[in-house]
């Protein structure tokens, strides 16, 4: 990682502790989820269902607005302590808001057949580049495996957890 200095290391557990400690209690229904790389922190809160997918929208821009100065102090200290940006959403029912989040760039090297799948899905109208082809591509991998994903993200978990009882806390 050039040009970029590594934040400081964070476990779910660190992550799970913080926000707890500081978000409301009436603000969601249930703890929140919170997902995070070396570059942000997303929190996901679900809010108690009420209605249509529009009143579901709506609310979910209610309180965005109400909760907004709460949530850049906290956001603020968390990025002071962890080093990474946070970003913010809530879901309600079957309808889900980003309120805030970062689109970061991932260099790559691709062959020439690889480059072809992204040609092809810019030529076909489905992306507008090659940069949104292959945010596409990540975007069906996500979908299309998901239980998959999650099953390989528990196994990472465990691996960072019997590396930190190792005999030097690596």
């Amino acid at each position: 990682m050039q040009g970029r200095r590594r934040p400081p290391p964070l476990d779910a557990h660190q992550a799970e502790a913080f926000f707890s400690e500081r978000i409301p209690a009436e603000w969601f229904v249930e703890p929140v989820e919170i997902t995070f790389d070396d570059v942000e922190i997303l929190v996901v809160g679900r809010l108690p269902e009420d209605g249509s997918p529009e009143a579901e929208r709506d609310s979910i821009g209610d309180h965005r607005e109400s909760t907004r100065e709460a949530r850049m102090a906290i956001a603020a200290e968390a990025e002071a302590t962890f080093g990474r940006r946070v970003a913010w959403g809530a879901r309600r029912g079957d309808t889900g808001l980003l309120f805030t989040h970062l689109t970061v760039p991932a260099m790559t090297r691709l062959r020439l057949s690889q480059r072809l799948v992204l040609d092809t899905l810019v030529d076909g109208g489905v992306a507008r580049s090659r940069s949104d082809a292959l945010s596409w591509c990540v975007r069906m991998v996500e979908r299309n495996l998901d239980e998959w994903l999650e099953e390989l993200r528990a196994a990472l978990t465990h691996v960072e957890e019997v590396r930190r009882r190792g005999p030097d806390g690596m």
